[in-house]
């Protein structure tokens, strides 16, 4: 697949595994345009998280739902700091492991661990499912979350079944951050600039609309991302698209929600056409 997006101004607003994206598209001869939508940092209040770390330690859930990769890494950063990592693993080794997709079960096989369950639907709604045909009564459910997103229903829906949950919080976002850059991104687009942009995250087309309403020129954003492909890396990221009123032109094939098809799908699909750089 070398070489095959040569040419190829790509859109990228990846935040937690920016790096990782831009190097595969630029391995495959891309011109990657980079846009942070956000910055992520730790929790301020590091007090809650520790406390949840020792009490997963000294007494480990029944059972842990995982909900993002970053989650994971950032909750072992703490451990780490608190000098319990190798007893905060044993601890998670315990309970049943359940992954909102493939990104929780990648950050637990980096600690030797592997999911139990990893939803079908890497949704709230999906872990909400899966765990609907489960037994929970008397359960504790380790659940951690993330910004950007009112988890109340989740949280009731686990609760209704008997079980006490037990969430942690362990990084925010900064949504002030790179504003500027995102406007200029959207500039970028309906200037006929971008030949592709790929979407990893239903939290970054929220972002897009939000900033873009923020400056006045959502009607901007609209007509830019009307005139560039829109690749969207699983079916999550299409339905934010579609509640926004925005369509999907590229998706991966069979059901493979990762970056690497992701980009293959993209590969595929820009091949039929003429990269915009050579036209301007």
């Amino acid at each position: 697949m070398a070489d095959r997006l040569n040419g190829y101004r790509i859109l990228i607003l990846e935040t937690r595994e920016e790096a990782q994206f831009s190097r595969l598209l630029a391995e495959q001869g891309a011109d990657v345009v980079q846009c942070p939508m956000f910055t992520i940092h730790d929790a301020p209040d590091s007090a809650p998280i520790e406390a949840w770390i020792r009490r997963f330690v000294d007494q480990p859930c029944d059972d842990l739902v995982l909900m993002t990769g970053e989650g994971l890494r950032r909750l072992m950063k703490v451990a780490r700091r608190m000098d319990v990592e190798q007893n905060f693993i044993a601890a998670l080794g315990k309970p049943r492991k359940f992954a909102r997709g493939p990104k929780p079960g990648k950050a637990l096989r980096e600690i030797g661990l592997e999911p139990q369950v990893t939803t079908e639907k890497p949704t709230s709604e999906g872990i909400a499912e899966m765990l609907a045909r489960l037994e929970l009564t008397g359960h504790r459910v380790g659940l951690q979350l993330y910004p950007d997103k009112d988890h109340g229903a989740l949280i009731g829906a686990i609760s209704a079944q008997g079980a006490t949950v037990d969430p942690v919080l362990p990084y925010v976002y900064d949504a002030q951050a790179a504003e500027t850059n995102i406007i200029t991104a959207i500039d970028e687009m309906a200037s006929g600039a971008i030949d592709a942009i790929a979407l990893t995250s239903s939290g970054q087309v929220r972002r897009l609309v939000e900033v873009a309403r923020s400056h006045g020129c959502e009607a901007r954003l609209r007509d830019g991302l009307a005139r560039t492909p829109i690749a969207a890396v699983g079916p999550v990221v299409s339905e934010e698209l579609k509640a926004h009123g925005l369509r999907t032109d590229i998706t991966p094939a069979n059901d493979a929600y990762f970056m690497k098809p992701l980009i293959s799908a993209m590969a595929a699909t820009l091949a039929k056409t003429t990269p915009r750089a050579s036209q301007l």
